[in-house]
This record gives C-alpha cells, structure tokens and sequence, in this order.
C-alpha cells in the first residue's frame, strides 16, 4: 500500500518526510509538515546557532502530548549528510554525538520526529571546549517572565563589566536564556566557574529577586540562575528550536531594545519565519567578537578564597572536587 509522504527540496538535497499530516501540536493544529518547512523558513539562522555542534534530537514520535526520547548518536539508517564525532560524557565515556551541517540534515531531523534541538556550548572541532558562556534564568513560583527581563539586563551588566557582550533569547517557555560568545579555550569545568562567578555577583546586586540556591526549598520567589546548564553534556533548546509547548512557541533571540516589551507566547512556528524576514536575526554576530573568562575566573577564585566554593553538580554527574554533600538542607538538618 502506498505510503503517505512527501518530498520536500532543501537546497540541492531531497528529503522525504511520511505522515506529512500527522499533527505534533495538537493544540495548535502543528503538523510534521508545517515543522518541516519551519526549519527550511528559518534555515540559515538555524544552523548559525545550531550548526557545526554536537547535537542532541528531542524526539517525540506521537506528538509533543505523549512520550519522548534523546537521540544523541545519529540512529540506523540515517544519511551521510548527518554527521558524527566522539564526544566525552562527565562520566568519562566516549560515544558519537550527532552534528548538522546542513539545512537537509535538520529537515530529516523532522522526520525523526524531532521537536527540540538541543546543541552542546562547543563545536565539533574543539568539543571540550565552550565557545559559548550560557547562562538559563528560571522563573520559580510566585515570579513570571517580567522578572527574568529584570534579571537579564542586570546579568547583562555584570557580564559587561567582565569584558563579555550578552545576547538573549527567550526560553520558548517562562524563562530567558543569556549567551556570550567566548575563546575556546577553557574546559566546561572552568567555564561552568565562570557563570558561578557571574550568577554570584548577579546575586550579590539583586539578593531578593535573584538566587543561586540550587535546592528548591531555598530559591523562594525569585529567578533562579541555573549554573549546571554550563556542564558537559548540558543543555537548552537552541536557538530557534521549536518547544514541546502546546502553542508551538520557539526559543526565539531578540534585542535587547525589544526584550521589555517581548511576549514570548508570540514566538511560534507560524510566527517566526515572518519576523525573521522583518527583522532579521539578532544574533547573526554573535560570534563576531568572543570576550575572555579571565575577569570571571578572578571573581571565583576571589570568591573561594572568601568562603564560596564549589556548588551541587546535577545527580548522575560523578561526585565532583570540593562539592557539598547531594542532600536537600531539609533533610540534611533532620539527619
């Protein structure tokens, strides 16, 4: 029986998509097809952001309603256009990680089902080694995204004040993410110091909207700045990304003249595509001038010699030099 595809051009490669009408986003009427001509839509700035970087596909193939899965290695069968390199987990292992190259290589993404394009701090070329700082602010309860564009502009600031430029994008959901383009020359562990470094002084300016507090019984009503995104193997949506959210919104840059008045419900699939073409990209520079971690570097040691040393890593991490104990204070204080 004949099966339900189509095949779509992507510069001078064609990739065929099945179950074109199969809707991602119920919600929104989403369909696979509609994500697959998203991508070709916002192609080139996709792969600026995303493009060259070991990468991991968020796939769901029912739909963003029902289960998903990571693929990081590229799967059987995939094409030759899809790229592998070795990359170093924090456990110490060394697997493929996938790398697009690309705008057919994204597109065949798509039909794996895939809703959410989560790239590595580092190229391929130098996988240990960032060339982006990232740094997540997490509204918690009882704060919205009005108190992450207070908290960005004041990361912002701090950032200036080490020698790095910021650039922002909204998270798709709640929250915004904080990127400045850095030399890679430093291990994720040193630069995972350096947003510690940030985050702290961000704290230090503005202790009642912004914590540092890993623990969720300790961060209150305020943005938590979420260092552990700096890890290896530690990710956000990429720039662009669609979201697994029911209004098929996009982790989306924008300017920092335009962040106050931002709605990021506005950024969709459907939107997108458009304001690209009216605006253009905001972070097609972004790496025309990469800072140094040096000023951020001096503030952790500053602070580690003051009392401030290492914080929680994520729980499957291996335990880590000089970190406090995996336990929640409330807890630890009962014991």
């Amino acid at each position: 029986m004949a099966t339900d595809a189509v095949m779509l051009d992507v510069g001078e490669r064609t990739v065929r998509l099945s179950s074109p009408t199969r809707v991602l986003w119920p919600d929104s009427g989403v369909t696979k097809l509609d994500l697959a001509e998203y991508l070709i839509a916002v192609g080139p700035a996709f792969l600026r952001a995303n493009g060259g970087r070991p990468l991991s596909l968020q796939r769901f193939p029912g739909g963003v309603d029902g289960e998903d899965f990571f693929s990081k290695n590229p799967p059987r069968g995939a094409p030759d256009y899809v790229r592998q390199i070795d990359v170093t987990y924090p456990s110490g292992r060394v697997h493929p990680q996938l790398v697009v190259d690309e705008a057919a290589a994204v597109v065949w993404a798509a039909q794996m089902n895939t809703v959410v394009f989560h790239p590595w701090a580092s190229r391929a070329e130098a996988p240990d080694e960032p060339d982006e700082l990232r740094i997540d602010l997490d509204p918690q309860p009882g704060t919205d995204f009005g108190d992450a564009v207070t908290a960005a502009f004041g990361l912002r600031e701090v950032l200036a004040e080490a020698g790095l430029t910021a650039f922002v994008k909204t998270s798709g959901n709640r929250g915004l993410h904080v990127f400045a383009p850095i030399v890679p020359e430093h291990e994720f562990l040193e630069v995972r110091h350096a947003v510690i470094a940030a985050a702290r002084e961000l704290e230090r300016r503005t202790p009642d909207t912004v914590t540092t507090n890993w623990w969720k019984e300790e961060r209150g009503a305020r943005i938590f700045v979420d260092f552990n995104q700096a890890n290896r193997d530690r990710t956000m949506a990429g720039a662009y990304s669609p979201r697994a959210l029911a209004r098929a919104s996009v982790s989306t840059p924008v300017t920092w003249d335009e962040l106050p008045e931002t709605d990021p419900a506005q950024h969709t699939v459907s939107s997108v595509p458009e304001r690209l073409r009216r605006v253009g990209d905001p972070w097609e520079a972004l790496h025309d001038e990469p800072g140094r971690l040096d000023t951020l570097l001096e503030w952790w040691q500053r602070d580690v010699e003051a009392g401030l040393g290492e914080l929680p890593f994520p729980p499957d991490f291996p335990k880590m030099p000089g970190e406090p104990p995996r336990v929640q204070p409330s807890r630890a204080k009962k014991g």
